[in-house]
């Protein structure tokens, strides 16, 4: 799977995250970009982003 760039991700973008507590699972939520969090252009372990309805967490892949 390619790295995710914070460039490529923007607030209005729909992405799918996985949440803090459902890292073990690997269980994904799907959602719409409000804020991006991660300041670091890469991160090993996905772009840290807050999503419309509240839900943090790192973005695992985009939709297009």
């Amino acid at each position: 799977m390619g790295e995710i760039r914070r460039a490529n991700i923007k607030p209005g973008a729909r992405v799918m995250v996985v949440q803090k507590q459902d890292q073990r699972s690997g269980k994904r939520t799907e959602g719409i970009v409000k804020d991006v969090l991660t300041k670091s252009a890469t991160h090993p372990h996905g772009i840290k982003v807050r999503l419309e309805s509240g839900i943090v967490g790192r973005v695992k892949k985009r939709i297009p």
